[in-house]
């Protein structure tokens, strides 16, 4: 586990402490309304009634259970970095901080910074100390970069077909490599987590590899997080002239990845150039549909059910300290 060295805390400055955080939870509901209103403003709503109306029934009971296991996995993400600190945390309180935290924070962008900052708010209510969160968004940050490596090494292995679709980003040697070299460091990292190598110190808290079990627990629930959220891209695009789930999610995790990695809010913009290359068989007008109700479904939904929970957390937040304090 990553064992910490407790920091010293003192009264003064309490004030402006209680007031800081319910500032910042208002400024994280004020611009992801902006963002929120930037995605939608330019929607046509008669392209959206029809993509929804080519969709199946079925199918939207698909996206619709594959976006709730989505969230469940994510909050699992956290449960596994709470075992891993040996902390014990509600599952439901988690699982409300896991659709807050991703929701905001891809639609935001600079996940990492803005995840760390909902998780750090939540989490010290919890009794966990700034260290401890900062390890804990560390662990998290890893279980989903295992997650990419583990389904785009898969994928690429496994769909030759994949690399072409793909080239104009990656070229088609490279990605050959990246396939097996990324399946090579999660095996490297298995094996380190049984070899218990030494721990890294980064000033008042140390870095540690997990126990095996806690490994084993990473790279088995990490990829299912992913293969769920192409599932709902996948489910969305028509079934005829579809390549499969197989290339359709490699090509998602390609885009998503690499929106990611722009800290563009929401990826807008990249993750639809990749995915609509990637794409050939579909109109690109079709493939904009079916990223729409990605969108929808995997961003802006949860995204507003997050901005509930925000608005909820920081009142109840406030009202416990104004009845602590006899206000």
């Amino acid at each position: 586990m990553a064992g910490l060295t407790p920091g010293s805390s003192s009264s003064g400055g309490a004030n402006w402490k209680n007031f800081i955080w319910p500032l910042i939870g208002l400024l994280a509901i004020t611009i992801s309304c902006w963002f929120l209103y930037h995605e939608l403003k330019d929607m046509s709503w008669a392209d959206l009634k029809a993509a929804f109306r080519a969709i199946p029934p079925l199918h939207w009971l698909m996206i619709i259970g594959c976006t709730l296991a989505c969230y469940v996995n994510l909050a699992l993400y956290d449960v596994i970095a709470l075992q891993h600190l040996r902390k014990k945390v509600n599952f439901a309180f988690v699982t409300g901080c896991a659709l807050t935290t991703y929701s905001l924070a891809h639609t935001i962008g600079a996940s990492a910074f803005s995840g760390a900052v909902i998780r750090y708010r939540a989490y010290t209510t919890k009794g966990l100390s700034g260290p401890e969160v900062g390890v804990l968004v560390a662990f998290c940050s890893l279980t989903f970069a295992l997650a990419v490596m583990i389904v785009l090494g898969v994928a690429f292995a496994l769909s030759p077909d994949l690399v072409a679709r793909i080239g104009d980003f990656i070229p088609a040697e490279m990605a050959r490599w990246l396939a097996y070299g990324t399946l090579a460091l999660v095996a490297a990292y298995l094996i380190s987590a049984a070899l218990k190598l030494p721990e890294l110190k980064i000033r008042n808290f140390r870095l540690s590899y997990p126990s095996l079990p806690i490994a084993i627990k990473q790279v088995t629930v990490a990829p299912v997080e992913v293969l769920f959220a192409a599932g709902i891209l996948y489910f969305a695009l028509p079934e005829a002239g579809n390549p499969g789930y197989l290339v359709v999610m490699g090509v998602f995790v390609v885009g998503f990845s690499l929106a990611l990695l722009s800290h563009a809010p929401g990826g807008i913009g990249v993750f639809e150039l990749v995915v609509i290359t990637g794409l050939p068989e579909f109109p690109p007008e079709t493939v904009l549909a079916a990223l729409l109700v990605f969108r929808l479904f995997y961003l802006i939904f949860p995204l507003v059910l997050g901005l509930v929970l925000v608005a909820g957390f920081e009142h109840g937040q406030l009202k416990a300290k104004r009845e602590g304090t006899g206000g």
